[in-house]
């Protein structure tokens, strides 16, 4: 089985130390980090011998298994509320309802319930939370109760494309592993996805690009508010790491990067923005957009 990339070896050493901790926040835009969170659980649960998950035990058999018909499609409102990883009865996967703006407190509920029950397979038990930003107040409040008094043997893992759309308190309580320009996959790595190269790409010529053109561009972001709202996260979180990567460089040649810093910023509120019931995605993109352009085409 091919080593996982940096920082999933940060994931990988806790489980060849046994030092699993109760729960762990992986951030980072694209789908590594939940590709990430996919292994780290089936090696929780994994009872193999060497490297976890071995590939070949029962518990790994299972939780790798495929279904021909399709996975379970995850109803936020009356159920189901989340799917096993695989087949296996003690992996849970959670995530975004879809066509639904939230991750609802029916889910984390209904998670925490049957976390707490005994161990079907009588070892370790792990879930999985995708499109954490997407919790609401109330579900926050629910998975901050089973932060606190974790079941025994049990971990939880939330993935986030972004930091900024969880409360302090969910997130201290958390080990944290950030994916982003200081490890792999960078923004023009390989290993990103194809839709951040590309989106990377646009934001490298966004100084050329004229008032009109960048209301062109937020336009993309209409449409129905699930899909909107997700896909400017994920500007939203291109355009930070995008913002961090000038910076690095600004520093490095000893150059002035105050107007890179003030565009982060607005970037942070726009992600705070966008998780709100009423927020209109296409405006909080123009909102992001003009604010990086003027970042890249402020004075040295």
């Amino acid at each position: 089985m091919s080593a996982p990339p940096e920082p999933g070896r940060l994931l990988q050493r806790a489980l060849e130390s046994g030092r699993i901790h109760s729960a762990f926040l992986l951030a980072g835009v694209g789908d590594v980090p939940r590709e990430a969170a996919i292994r780290f659980v089936r090696g929780v649960v994994c009872r193999g011998e060497g490297e976890r998950p071995c590939g070949s035990c029962r518990d790994c058999l299972q939780s790798g298994a495929t279904h021909e018909d399709g996975e379970i499609t995850i109803d936020g409102k009356s159920g189901p509320f989340y799917r096993r990883v695989g087949d296996h009865p003690d992996v849970y996967w959670l995530e975004r309802a879809k066509n639904r703006t939230r991750v609802t407190i029916g889910q984390v509920r209904a998670l925490e319930y049957s976390l707490r029950l005994a161990s079907t397979e009588g070892g370790w038990r792990a879930a999985v939370i995708a499109d954490a930003e997407w919790l609401n107040n109330e579900a926050q409040n629910a998975l901050l109760h089973l932060l606190e008094e974790p079941p025994e043997r049990t971990c939880i893992v939330l993935v986030t494309a972004s930091l900024a759309g969880l409360r302090a308190t969910v997130r201290s309580r958390c080990q944290k592993v950030v994916f982003g320009p200081a490890g792999r996959p960078a923004l023009r790595s390989e290993d990103a996805d194809e839709d951040i190269r590309a989106l990377t790409q646009r934001l490298d010529s966004i100084h050329r690009a004229g008032t009109e053109e960048l209301l062109d561009w937020a336009e993309e972001y209409r449409g129905p508010r699930a899909i909107a709202a997700a896909s400017v996260q994920t500007l939203l979180a291109v355009g930070s790491e995008w913002l961090r990567e000038r910076v690095i460089d600004s520093v490095a040649a000893e150059g002035s990067v105050q107007s890179e810093l003030d565009a982060f910023q607005t970037l942070t509120h726009c992600r705070k923005a966008v998780s709100q019931r009423n927020a209109n995605p296409q405006m909080i993109a123009e909102r992001a957009l003009l604010a990086v352009r003027s970042a890249v085409q402020a004075p040295a």
